[in-house]
C-alpha cells in the first residue's frame, strides 16, 4: 500500500516559501526595510529549495523574488507597467539562480566547498545585475538594508557592497547546515568559522570608526532648493501648456513660461546669497533646479556666474533645458562655477532613468576639480546607482538629485554607500526628496526632508580630504572572484562522480511522492555523519 505524504510534509515547504517571501519584501531597498529581514529571507528560501524538487524550488524562489520586486515598485511608487513588471521578473530570475545552483550542485561537493557555493553565487548575482540591467544598484543590493550598521559597512572599502551579500549568503548556508544536522556537534565548525569571520569584520569596522575617523579641516557646504511657492507657480505655468511634453514646453511662447522660471531662479540666487553670507564656501542646487527653454539657459548661467563672484563661493547649479530637437528634447546638466565666475565643469547626466527620461546620456567622465577645499567631483542623481562610475579619486562628491516623497530617503541611503566605498565625503542635494551629507565612513553629517520643512536649505561641514580606498583602486575584483568561485565550484560539482550515499536524501526530509522516511546517514570512523550526507537531494 502506498504511503501518502503527511500534511506536515506538504505544508512545511509552502510555509517556508511564504515566510521567506514576506521577509524579502522588507529587504528590497525601499521605505520599509528591516535590517534583520535581509539576513532572514535567504535562510528561509534556501531551506525551501532544499526540501523538494529542484524545479519546484527554482520556480518558488523566482516567484518570491518577483513578489518582492513588485512590492518595491509599489512602495517606491515606480509604477506597475508592462516594462517595469517584465524587468522585475527578469531580475528575479537572475537572483533565483544562486538558490537553484545550491539545490542542484551542493550535494556533489565536500561540506566546506558546499558552504561557499551559495554565498559566492549570491554575491555574484548581485554584481551581475549592475552589469546587465539598466538599474544599477537601485534594486537587488542588500548592503543598503544595513545602512545603520556602520561597523559592517566598513567592509565596503575592500569588497564594495557585494561583501555584505557574501556574508548574508554565507550565514544562510551555515544556518541551513545547522538545521539539516539537527544537532550542534556536526555543524559547530561551520558555525564557528562564520561567526569568527563576522565578528572580525564587525570588530575591524568598529576600530576603524573609533580610531580612524576623518580628521581633515572641514568646509561649510550648503544645499538650497527654490521656495515651495515659486516651484508651485512654475508647475502651474507648465501645466497650462497644451500637451505638456518637453517638446511642447520648448516651443511654447516664452512669455507664458518666463515669469514662473524667473521666480524659481531668483529664489535660488537669494538662497545662495543668504548661505554664502552665513559662511558657506560651496553651494549646491538640486538636479534640474531651473527648468528653462534652451534660449534662456545662457542667461541662467550668466546670473549664476555673477552671484558666485559676488558671494565668493563655488556654486554648482542644475539646469534642465527644453529643446525642440528629438529624441532628447533638451539636456539635464550641472555646472560648477568658481568664485571668479569661471565655469569649471559642465556635466550631463550619464544614466537617464530608463522609461522616464529621454535625455541623451553624457560621456560618463566624472569631472574632478582641485579647489582650496579639496578635490570636488560630481554626478547627477541616478548616476550614483552605478558603482563603477563613482570610483574616482576625490575628496567631496556632489550629487544634485530630484526624487519624490516615496523614494527620496531610500535613494539617498543608496548614494551613501558610494561614499564609504570610495573614501570621500558626499553631499546629495535632493529636490522633493531627502537631502543628506555623509563622511567617508558613512556617518550622517546633516539631513533635511523636503516635505517636512519650509526653508529648503541644508548645511553640513564636510572634511576637505578623502582617503582613496582599495575599492577605488581594484574596483569589483571581489565580485569577479565570487563569480570565478561560483564557476569553479559548479564545474567541480558537475565533473565529480556522484557518491552512492548521496543518492538518497538525509537532510531533505520531505519526499514529493510516497516516502516519509529517509535512511540514516552513513557514519564515519568516529560515528559522525560522513561529508557526503551533509547535502543530499530529494527523491526523484
Amino acid at each position: 500500500m502506498t504511503d501518502r505524504p503527511s500534511p506536515r510534509a506538504a505544508t512545511g515547504p509552502a510555509l517556508l516559501l511564504l515566510l521567506g517571501t514576506v521577509a524579502q519584501c522588507f529587504a528590497v531597498g525601499g521605505r520599509f526595510d528591516l535590517a534583520p529581514a535581509a539576513w532572514l529571507f535567504p535562510v528561509l528560501l534556501l531551506r525551501f529549495t532544499r526540501t523538494g524538487r529542484a524545479w519546484w524550488g527554482g520556480l518558488g524562489v523566482w516567484a518570491a523574488n518577483t513578489v518582492a520586486a513588485l512590492c518595491w515598485l509599489v512602495e517606491s511608487r515606480m509604477g506597475l507597467v508592462p516594462v517595469t513588471v517584465a524587468g522585475a521578473a527578469a531580475l528575479s530570475a537572475l537572483l533565483a539562480l544562486p538558490f537553484l545552483l545550491d539545490r542542484l550542485l551542493a550535494a556533489r561537493l565536500r561540506p566546506a566547498a558546499a558552504l561557499l557555493l551559495f554565498p559566492a553565487a549570491f554575491a555574484g548575482a548581485e554584481f551581475l545585475i549592475t552589469l546587465v540591467s539598466p538599474f544599477g544598484t537601485a534594486y537587488g543590493n542588500l548592503a543598503v538594508t544595513q545602512d545603520g550598521d556602520l561597523p559592517l559597512l566598513q567592509l565596503l572599502p575592500l569588497t564594495g557592497s557585494y561583501g555584505v551579500a557574501f556574508l548574508v549568503g554565507w550565514f544562510a548556508a551555515v544556518a541551513n547546515r545547522l538545521l539539516e544536522q539537527r544537532s550542534w556537534r556536526p555543524a559547530r565548525r561551520a558555525v564557528a568559522v562564520h561567526l569568527a569571520v563576522l565578528l572580525a569584520v564587525l570588530g575591524a569596522g568598529s576600530v576603524r570608526l573609533a580610531f580612524l575617523p576623518p580628521r581633515a579641516p572641514t568646509v561649510r557646504v550648503a544645499g538650497v532648493s527654490a521656495d515651495r511657492a515659486a516651484l508651485d507657480g512654475q508647475r502651474a505655468a507648465f501645466a497650462l501648456v497644451p500637451g505638456g511634453s518637453r517638446r511642447d514646453l520648448a516651443t511654447a511662447p516664452p512669455a507664458e513660461l518666463q515669469p514662473a522660471v524667473t521666480a524659481v531662479e531668483r529664489s535660488l540666487l537669494d538662497a545662495t546669497r543668504r548661505e554664502a553670507g552665513a559662511g558657506a564656501k560651496i553651494v549646491v542646487w538640486p538636479e534640474g533646479a531651473v527648468k528653462a527653454q534652451e534660449s534662456y539657459a545662457g542667461s541662467v548661467i550668466a546670473h549664476a556666474q555673477e552671484e558666485a563672484r559676488r558671494s565668493g563661493v563655488y556654486l554648482e547649479i542644475g539646469i534642465e533645458t527644453f529643446g525642440a530637437t528629438g529624441p532628447a528634447y533638451g539636456r539635464d546638466m550641472v555646472l560648477l562655477i568658481d568664485p571668479a565666475g569661471a565655469v569649471r565643469w559642465t556635466y550631463d547626466k550619464a544614466h537617464p532613468v530608463p522609461g522616464s527620461e529621454s535625455y541623451t546620456p553624457g560621456d560618463g567622465e566624472v569631472p574632478v576639480v582641485d579647489t582650496p577645499y579639496g578635490r570636488l567631483a560630481t554626478v547627477i542623481c541616478y548616476d550614483a546607482d552605478f558603482p563603477a562610475l563613482m570610483r574616482v579619486d576625490a575628496d567631496i562628491m556632489l550629487v544634485p538629485a530630484h526624487d519624490w516623497r516615496e523614494y527620496g530617503l531610500a535613494h539617498t541611503r543608496k548614494a551613501a554607500l558610494r561614499a564609504v566605498e570610495n573614501g570621500y565625503a558626499l553631499f546629495r542635494q535632493d529636490s522633493e526628496g531627502v537631502t543628506a551629507a555623509f563622511d567617508r565612513q558613512g556617518r550622517v553629517l546633516a539631513t533635511t526632508d523636503y516635505f517636512t520643512t519650509d526653508r529648503q536649505a541644508t548645511v553640513a561641514y564636510l572634511p576637505t580630504r578623502g582617503a582613496p580606498t582599495p575599492y577605488t583602486r581594484i574596483g569589483d575584483t571581489f565580485a569577479w572572484l565570487c563569480l570565478a568561485l561560483t564557476l569553479g565550484l559548479s564545474t567541480a560539482a558537475l565533473v565529480r562522480p556522484r557518491r552512492p550515499d548521496a543518492e538518497e536524501p538525509s537532510s531533505f526530509r520531505v519526499s514529493s511522492r510516497n516516502r516519509t522516511t529517509s535512511p540514516s546517514p552513513r557514519r564515519g570512523r568516529r560515528g559522525r555523519p560522513s561529508p557526503a550526507s551533509t547535502f543530499t537531494e530529494a527523491a526523484p
